[in-house]
C-alpha cells in the first residue's frame, strides 16, 4: 500500500473503523451517501469524510462514536471470512521467525480470507512480490475483494488458480510460506523453487500435523534447522483502581513450523562433532543444577 494512503484527511471510499464509547469497533467503508447504523443511533458517512484521523462524532442517539484508519489488525479481525483467519498474533510472528523482508519473493498457499495475503504483502512491499495458490475459484474472488478493499494498489500480488501439492513453479524464491493441511506434500517441490538458504515455513493447527512435516522435512536431507513454536498471548485490565490480567486469552491456535534449505550434507565421522570437553553422559542433556554447571567450569 502507497504511504499516501495512511496519511491526511480521510477519504471517500476508504475504509475506516468506527469505534463506540464501549470501545467496540466496526470496520465500514466510506460509501457517499449512506448511513451507518449502531446501538445507539446512526451517522451519516458523508460526515465522515474529510475529517482528520482521530475526530470525533456523535450519533443521531447522542452517543459519541470515533473514527480512524484500520489498522491491519483491526481489518484481519473485522473483514468478511471464507475460512479460518490467522490471528494477530501468529502473523506477527510469522513476519519474524520467516524473516519476510522487503523486496522477498514469497509462495504462499492457501489463501483463505487473505489475512495472510496482506500481512506478506506489506512486508515484502512494491519492489517485492507474493504469488498465491488457491484453488477454489470463489475463495480467490471473495479473498481479493478482501485485499482489493483495504490495499488499493495490489500490483506486488498474483494469484495462481493452482494446487500447490502438484508443485511449486515459481524459482528463486526466497520464502514459501503454507496455511494447508498437509504441507510435507510440499517439502519436495520446495526444494526446488527455494533459493539456496531459503526458507519454508508452515502454520498447523495440530500436533500430529507438525509431527508428520518435521519428519518429512528432515528425510529430504535438504532442510536442516527445523524448529517448531507456537505463540500464546493475554492481554490485561487496566482500570484507576485494578491491573490484572483478563479472564480470557488468545491460546493456542497454531504451531508455527519453519526450516532452512541447505546443500546436502557431507558424511563424515559422527564421532568428530561431539564435543569431547564435556563427559559423555553430560553431552547428552543439559544441566540440571549449578553444582553441575560448576563441576564443568571449574579449572
Amino acid at each position: 500500500m502507497s504511504e499516501s494512503n495512511h496519511t491526511g484527511p480521510l477519504r471517500a471510499e476508504e475504509l475506516v473503523v468506527l469505534v463506540d464509547h464501549r470501545e467496540r469497533r466496526y470496520l465500514v467503508q466510506l460509501t457517499p451517501g449512506k448511513r451507518y447504523h449502531t446501538h445507539n443511533g446512526y451517522i451519516d458517512l458523508d460526515d465522515v469524510v474529510g475529517l482528520e484521523e482521530g475526530s470525533w462524532l456523535v450519533t443521531s442517539g447522542g452517543n459519541r462514536i470515533l473514527a480512524l484508519r484500520p489498522l491491519l489488525s483491526d481489518i484481519v479481525l473485522e473483514m468478511p471470512r471464507s475460512g479460518q483467519v490467522v490471528y494477530p498474533k501468529d502473523l506477527g510472528a510469522i513476519l519474524i521467525y520467516g524473516d519476510i523482508f522487503p523486496g522477498a519473493s514469497v509462495v504462499e498457499a492457501g489463501l483463505g480470507s487473505g489475512a495472510l495475503t496482506m500481512t506478506l504483502m506489506r512486508a515484502v512491499g512494491e519492489r517485492g512480490r507474493v504469488v498465491s495458490y488457491e484453488v477454489r475459484q470463489q475463495t480467490a474472488e471473495k479473498t481479493l475483494g478482501n485485499v482489493h478493499l483495504s490495499m488499493p494498489n495490489i500490483d506486488n500480488l498474483t494469484i495462481r488458480m493452482a494446487d500447490v501439492y502438484e508443485g511449486v513453479q515459481e524459482r528463486e524464491v526466497d520464502r514459501i510460506v503454507l496455511d494447508v493441511p498437509e504441507p510435507w506434500r510440499v517439502a519436495p517441490s520446495a526444494l526446488e523453487a527455494l533459493v539456496p538458504g531459503g526458507l519454508f515455513l508452515a502454520f498447523l493447527p495440530t500436533a500430529l500435523q507438525v509431527h508428520e512435516l518435521v519428519n518429512a522435512l528432515r528425510n529430504t536431507g535438504r532442510f536442516r534447522l527445523v524448529e517448531t513454536q507456537e505463540v500464546l498471548t493475554r492481554s490485561w485490565h487496566v482500570t484507576r483502581s485494578s491491573l490484572r490480567p483478563d479472564h480470557r486469552m488468545v491460546a493456542h491456535t497454531g504451531f508455527l513450523v519453519r526450516a532452512r534449505k541447505t546443500s546436502a550434507r557431507p558424511h563424515v565421522d559422527l564421532d568428530s562433532e561431539r564435543d569431547e570437553s564435556l563427559p559423555e553422559a553430560e553431552f547428552l542433556r543439559p544441566a540440571h543444577s549449578q553444582q553441575e554447571v560448576n563441576k564443568w567450569t571449574e579449572p
